[in-house]
């Protein structure tokens, strides 16, 4: 049985949870779905990650739908992109992207931490903080009728791979927990806006 959740876990989850979920809000908008639509599609892109992540280690009921807050956070952030949305639609798309960069490293960190406090393998705690960083925008994705980002962008799951890998990789070296947190997030924030902003990809079949 694990710990309750430390305060640092739970900051950075509902920190992740309102940040996704405006950008949640703002694809809804863009993909033209009503009021509800725009609510629910906040709550899978702010929370669909970390339900995935709780169910596999075993954290039931998930801690998205356990407490309030977590709700909570998503609909009011939803609510707040649907009552200003006309300022919200001159914000620059490279804010998006890094709004979305910001929410990728928040998520990674926190489904690394929540792991490795249910004492899971630091291998698996990377690949628990990779999933809760990209669930919730692939589960959007598809509800769009989209391909998932994940599948198709430049860089964003390798980031979010790579900012749970420092994570992980800083704790070992000794640093504190908030240390490492902090440059975890880092690497995943910085991975994906320079990927963004230098046409990174991964290699493809068939490429030069």
């Amino acid at each position: 049985m694990a710990n309750a959740p430390s305060k640092l876990l739970t900051a950075v989850d509902l920190a992740g949870t309102f940040v996704f979920a405006l950008e949640g809000a703002t694809a809804a908008i863009a993909g033209n779905l009503d009021f509800f639509g725009l609510l629910v599609l906040s709550f899978v892109t702010a929370l669909a990650g970390g339900v995935i992540r709780d169910l596999l280690i075993g954290d039931v009921p998930p801690a998205a739908i356990r407490t309030w807050r977590y709700a909570t956070v998503a609909f009011f952030a939803a609510t707040t992109v649907f009552l200003l949305y006309r300022l919200i639609a001159q914000v620059p798309l490279w804010s998006i992207m890094v709004l979305d960069a910001a929410g990728l490293g928040l998520f990674a960190i926190a489904g690394t931490e929540k792991a490795l406090e249910f004492h899971m393998h630091p291998f698996i705690a990377i690949l628990l903080g990779t999933v809760t960083g990209v669930g919730g925008g692939t589960v959007r994705d598809v509800l769009l009728a989209q391909v998932p980002t994940v599948l198709r962008a430049d860089v964003y799951a390798t980031a979010a791979l790579a900012g749970s890998a420092t994570m992980i990789g800083a704790r070992k070296l000794g640093l504190n927990s908030t240390v490492s947190a902090v440059l975890g997030g880092a690497v995943c924030f910085l991975l994906r806006v320079v990927s963004v902003w230098q046409h990174w990809n991964l290699p493809k079949v068939g490429s030069p």
